[in-house]
């Protein structure tokens, strides 16, 4: 009980540059900005006189290149690197990507950010036509696809093997020639091109990482598209012209940094208007103070103490420089090692009546454990406010929620879940309200968003979850899906 200290985690962060003679250097200044997107693995692939070296291995980046000279090994003016989350495949080394594969005729090294939803079915087919695995990872069967292409270039053995995987992805792929990037077609993880001053080309997950090299910001790749970069520069081509903008709304609720922009919404701006319509949505009149869950949710803390005109206060604090991986053998421990990474601020909360914002409840033992921190320091009344809508879906595009009964919204009211909680009040903001916020002005469903965990519509299809995900639905979900 209260081990957890957060309950999502995007699946993993992508990075690549072209044409800088410090490239493995500024990789992983790039992945460093990506961190928040995995913190299980790390690795860079370098590409010198046409020669492709690879240093990987579990742990955050800075740990992976704790020993200096790994970083230097990997010379030559192009690279690309990756952190990791395991949504897909278990965490071991074998999994750390980039992936690098030495072929008779070619050597190439991948990285993939997202989750495949027919990768099972694809590899279950490959296998079956001799293609032997080296991980659990669903990125490897892109490769094999491209391997097996009957197509006469290499470009065209990706573009008919993207076809082939389903589900949401960015790509980027590196040979001794050329570099490529690819985003799924509803474009429902983030990637972006920026350009350094030298000339030389970046792709990231995130704008933040582009930011930080210096970088100034060229486009973003869209749903559909390849981009290659080469001597000749920058191409971007369509690989299909199926297409539908679907951009995960969590990108802008949880898991981009608030210093990126997706499809030119700034994220931080994003949570504030969200904090800014929760409090009209869901107003609280007798409250003292609002505070905000670190540290995703701040933005919208702020957002809907200033609509509220209700003071905003440092009342959680969490300390940056405890690492994820705490895990203690007895429950005691453990409970002591969730305070560690967040505590209360008596002086701040004691007697007042407090207005929690977050940015979601998951399995809500977070907001529980949360709430009792608040309830201990001396809070008369806690009142949640979440500032998007309930989690009644599970997500299969590259978030660890793939399964319904570990979402308390699919399981319970809102106030069977607020009694679970040991709140006063919960409210959570409105899926209207949270199109309107994050405000894409694209002319598709959501205007542009993916809302799949809200209300489950799944725009790249089920695949091979579509059986058990069905067999699996609460009640609360049908009746949600029924409009009741």
């Amino acid at each position: 009980m209260f081990a957890e200290t957060k309950s999502l985690n995007e699946e993993c962060g992508v990075f690549g540059i072209w044409g800088d003679p410090s490239a493995s250097q500024l990789t992983y200044f790039g992945l460093h900005s990506l961190q928040h997107r995995g913190q299980e693995g790390a690795g860079i692939v370098s590409c010198d006189k046409g020669k492709l070296m690879v240093h990987r291995n579990l742990g955050l980046i800075s740990e992976v290149f704790k020993n200096v000279a790994d970083l230097k090994r990997l010379s030559g003016d192009r690279a690309i690197g990756h952190v990791r989350y395991s949504t897909s495949g278990q965490n071991s080394i074998e999994n750390v990507q980039p992936f690098l594969y030495h072929f008779y005729d070619l050597d190439i090294a991948i990285c993939h950010n997202g989750n495949l939803v027919n990768a099972k079915s694809l590899r279950r087919n490959l296998e079956e036509d001799g293609a032997i695995f080296h991980s659990t990872s669903d990125t490897e069967v892109l490769i094999h696809l491209i391997r097996r292409s009957q197509k006469g270039t290499l470009i065209d053995k990706i573009k008919e093997s993207l076809n082939l995987v389903k589900g949401g992805f960015t790509y980027v792929l590196m040979t001794e020639e050329k570099m490529f990037s690819a985003v799924d077609a509803n474009s429902l993880r983030p990637l972006v091109i920026g350009k350094l001053p030298n000339g030389a080309y970046v792709m990231a997950s995130e704008t933040c990482a582009i930011d930080t090299i210096g970088a100034e910001f060229v486009r973003n790749i869209n749903a559909g598209e390849l981009a290659i970069i080469d001597v000749d520069g920058l191409t971007i081509e369509k690989y299909t012209e199926d297409t539908t903008i679907s951009i995960a709304a969590m990108e802008y609720i949880y898991f981009a940094r608030p210093d990126s922009n997706i499809a030119g919404v700034n994220v931080h701006t994003a949570r504030k208007t969200m904090g800014k319509r929760l409090a009209v949505e869901s107003p609280m009149v007798n409250a003292d103070i609002v505070i905000g869950v670190p540290n995703s949710s701040l933005s919208a803390a702020s957002g809907f103490a200033e609509e509220s005109g209700i003071p905003y206060e440092m009342g959680l604090i969490k300390n940056q420089y405890v690492g994820r991986t705490f895990i203690q053998p007895t429950q005691e421990l453990r409970e002591l090692g969730a305070k560690m990474k967040l505590s209360a601020v008596k002086g701040v909360v004691q007697g007042k009546i407090v207005v929690m914002v977050d940015d979601s409840i998951v399995r809500g033992t977070t907001s529980k454990r949360i709430v009792t921190l608040l309830k201990e320091a001396g809070a008369k009344e806690v009142h949640v406010r979440i500032a998007s809508p309930p989690l009644m879906y599970p997500s299969f595009y590259g978030i660890d929620i793939s399964k319904s009964a570990e979402l308390i919204a699919a399981r319970m009211t809102i106030p069977q879940i607020c009694e679970s909680i040991g709140a006063d009040s919960l409210s959570f903001l409105s899926q209207e309200g949270l199109i309107e916020s994050i405000g894409l002005k694209f002319d598709m469903p959501y205007s542009g968003l993916c809302m799949d965990s809200f209300n489950g519509d799944y725009p790249a299809g089920l695949y091979d979850y579509e059986e058990d995900y069905l067999n699996n639905m609460t009640e609360i979900q049908k009746e949600n899906l029924r409009g009741g």
